[in-house]
């Protein structure tokens, strides 16, 4: 798979995709907001500086939401329905504690109900309080690490100020907000009405929340050329063009800058749950090193490392009442479950660049037997990549803990590779060189293979894959007469005389 390096405005891309669904919202709600914003940010006189920050608020403001879902999902349920009921009530203080409790133990039955709202009045309110202050804080870290300016840092820390002075972290009001945070601010919540109800009542909402929520300026702003700004929606915004008209989010990534930044979305992605932590980076190390393994190029390696730490990234579509929960899923939370690779897929497809590896990161729940999702795709359908993505993730899933059992030791981990190896829905020979990355020794004793040494298991497996001799002495380092004298000397002790005979044996002993 040929890739090339992304733009900083292509990632940014691909990471709002999940931000919309981790806020309850339809795919390219962030891209549509973004319009909004920037056409009230020339309206409104801002400078070409300010007018970045806009563009990065908005794409990147709420990608902290998501990081607290675990304590969402304990008091309200589904973490995701939460966040798009908040778009539907202006959160004054005097609407701000009935939404809450409205919301507490949503979804439970009536005692479990009772129960959760007495443990919340207990303990919960203080569990919640600053859950917006943490949002801002991750959502400026991760300006860091991409190194974006201080301006836009700063800008950041505001994204859930109101105007009357009631938002959070409550450290300013009116005027002491930036510019680009009160249009972002209003630009997100009109986008929702006029996409769900039209232009009057994305008019509608900005004039009853102006002087609460939105500033006066903004919001008259708005409602003045409501129908001026909200025609471009109409078409098809194009995330290409957008990102061609910002010069610093059209500037391609350098090797040293897409690698920081796809591990940055990686590992963000990850906080949606305490059981994930380091999970997307874990896995890309181990499939890369297996793939050094197995001899994949260094090219066809650097894809299968990229597809790997961005293969979960459709994980943040998903309710945390799901991934977090202790008892057996339902048929229902088993189809949410299902649709994680797809949304991985169709994030990925945002981006030129990631576009041709949408298909190996959404690979990784197949098996060869054609049981896996979303395609179920069979043995002759899966490459090599990702046969060693499938195993990576299955092994570092079973090495981390889940709310249903603790992490499982090692031996038991490589076990369960195996038993997947024998049940014919992972590759024996991807799965040995996971376990072989990840400190394992080889499931089978070179000696136990008809007096095999360790080295002419290796001749063999090169063998069995078509090698030719001389590039088996490059992959070695060894001379061709010596790769000469292992072949016959394999071939006499396995009872072979050509390269089919040894591909049939190396199968039939699991070393492929």
């Amino acid at each position: 798979v040929a890739v090339s390096r992304p733009s900083l405005g292509e990632l940014m891309a691909v990471l709002s995709l999940g931000i919309d669904l981790g806020l309850g919202q339809p795919m390219e709600h962030v891209l549509r907001q973004w319009v909004i914003a920037l056409a009230l940010a020339e309206r409104a006189g801002l400078e070409p500086s300010d007018a970045e920050v806009v563009s990065f608020v908005t794409l990147i403001g709420f990608v902290g939401c998501h990081t607290d879902s675990y304590e969402q999902a304990r008091w309200f349920g589904d973490d995701i329905q939460l966040r798009a009921d908040i778009y539907t009530t202006d959160l004054t203080p005097r609407k701000q504690s009935p939404f809450v409790m409205g919301h507490v133990g949503s979804g439970q039955p009536r005692l479990k109900r009772a129960r959760t709202l007495a443990a919340f009045m207990r303990s919960g309110r203080k569990e919640i309080d600053g859950m917006r202050v943490t949002h801002c804080t991750v959502a400026g870290d991760f300006a860091l690490r991409l190194g974006l300016s201080d301006e836009v840092r700063a800008a950041l820390l505001q994204v859930f100020e109101r105007w009357d002075g009631h938002g959070d972290p409550g450290a300013a009001a009116g005027t002491e907000i930036c510019m680009p945070v009160r249009i972002v601010a209003l630009a997100d919540v009109v986008e929702v009405y006029h996409s769900t109800q039209g232009v009057e009542a994305s008019v509608e909402v900005a004039r009853a929340r102006r002087g609460t929520h939105f500033a006066p300026d903004v919001a008259d702003l708005f409602c003045e050329h409501a129908r001026d700004v909200l025609a471009p929606l109409q078409g098809t915004p194009s995330w290409e063009k957008m990102i061609a008209g910002q010069p610093r989010l059209s500037q391609v990534l350098s090797d040293r800058e897409a690698r920081e930044a796809l591990e940055a979305i990686a590992d963000y992605v990850d906080l949606k749950s305490p059981y994930t932590l380091g999970h997307s980076r874990g896995v890309a190390e181990l499939a890369a090193e297996a793939g050094r393994g197995m001899g994949l190029p260094g090219d066809q390696v650097d894809a299968l490392r990229t597809a790997s730490l961005l293969h979960d990234i459709g994980r943040l579509g998903v309710s945390n009442a799901v991934w977090d929960k202790p008892q057996p899923l339902t048929l229902a939370d088993r189809e949410r479950v299902r649709v994680r690779p797809y949304l991985t897929e169709r994030m990925l497809q945002a981006s030129p660049a990631l576009a041709p590896l949408a298909g190996l990161a959404a690979a990784s729940q197949e098996r060869l037997d054609g049981s896996g999702y979303p395609r179920g795709l069979r043995r002759d359908a899966l490459s090599p990549a990702a046969r060693i993505l499938a195993a990576a993730d299955i092994y570092r899933a079973l090495r981390e803990p889940r709310p249903h059992r603790a992490a499982l030791p090692d031996t038991a981990a490589a076990n369960g590779l195996r038993d997947e190896v024998r049940a014919g829905r992972l590759d024996g020979e991807a799965v040995e060189a996971v376990l072989h990355a990840a400190g394992h020794r080889s499931a089978r004793r070179p000696e136990q293979l008809e007096g095999l040494t360790a080295r002419e298991v290796e001749v063999l497996r090169l063998v069995a894959r078509g090698l030719q001799t001389k590039q088996i002495a490059a992959e070695l380092h060894i001379t061709p007469k010596t790769v000469g004298h292992h072949i016959q000397h394999i071939y006499t002790k396995i009872g072979a005389s050509n390269r089919v005979g040894a591909s049939i044996y190396a199968t039939e002993h699991g070393l492929l």
